[in-house]
């Protein structure tokens, strides 16, 4: 009789904790998708590419299914295969931040042009507006987006102080709002357009070129940086794959399960140290 409550205690614990684990995964999908699928949703539409979050988080699960799959061909040891669908897992974030900087940095460079553009145009008699149009039919991606669609606000009726604010809004570029702050100020005040045009497009200039001074020196403590951070993980993959006799014992106890993740937590803290340090900002 003991023996029979026992066993469906068990039973019943096991049902309970099953149903706690689901509620589990299904609140942190929720919230995945809430904070993690949708501001990459948001990115994408910032960048003129439109995808539902439903899409989004598919294809990430895709994605990493497909790493996993790769790694249990790869791998022998559940350890390593969980740890690259992991790394597959969160490498579709790091790319999505990639291309938003990426097309970032193209659209202050396009900028610094446009503004000298912008200068001759206002000592050719042209009003803002009309200025706006014709940078839009000459320029190219991703400015000449940005430009048609505040020129399709105006048309609608959007006044231009408000088209400006929603375009520096939408790009998030520091070079972008420093030019509509500029020019919303300079449009109620009575400034000079053009000559504005040319100081802040002089000192953009200028900043580029600190900029890239400055990235020339310290490329080489970036490469380090990598270097160094990717070396264990390399070596690790390899060595399991050549000597697993060696590696396994490791990754069944927990003492080696232990000394790996302090390795992976300094390793962490080693990097975001070496891009703290690296990372200046002019």
């Amino acid at each position: 009789m003991l023996i029979i409550l026992m066993v469906i205690l068990l039973f019943v614990s096991v049902i309970f904790l099953t149903i706690a684990v689901t509620n589990i995964l299904q609140e942190g999908s929720e919230e995945y998708k809430k904070r993690y699928v949708n501001d990459a949703t948001a990115d994408f539409e910032s960048m003129f590419i439109f995808i539902s979050p439903n899409q989004l988080f598919a294809l990430n699960i895709v994605i990493t299914l497909a790493v996993f799959i790769f790694g249990m061909w790869f791998f022998e040891k559940w350890t390593f295969r969980i740890v690259v669908a992991l790394i597959a897992f969160a490498l579709p974030g790091f790319f999505i931040k990639r291309m938003k900087k990426k097309r970032l940095a193209k659209f202050n460079r396009q900028l610094v042009d446009v503004l000298v553009q912008m200068a001759n145009a206002f000592k050719a008699g042209l009003s803002f507006p009309q200025a706006m149009e014709s940078i839009a039919i000459e320029s190219v991606p991703p400015l000449q987006l940005e430009f048609n669609l505040a020129i399709k606000e105006l048309k609608l009726g959007v006044s231009v102080d408000e088209a400006l604010v929603n375009m520096a809004n939408r790009v998030k570029s520091d070079d972008l709002e420093l030019v509509v702050v500029s020019t919303n100020i300079a449009r109620k005040m009575g400034g000079n357009m053009a000559e504005m045009y040319d100081i802040i497009s002089a000192t953009i200039r200028e900043r580029f070129r600190l900029e890239g001074k400055i990235d020339a020196l310290v490329s080489q403590g970036k490469m380090q940086g990598w270097v160094v951070g990717l070396m264990p993980l390399v070596l690790f993959m390899i060595l399991g794959k050549m000597r697993p006799d060696l590696m396994d014992p490791m990754m069944e106890s927990w003492f080696g399960i232990i000394v790996v993740l302090i390795i992976m937590v300094l390793e962490t803290l080693g990097g975001l140290m070496i891009k703290k340090i690296v990372n200046i900002d002019v």
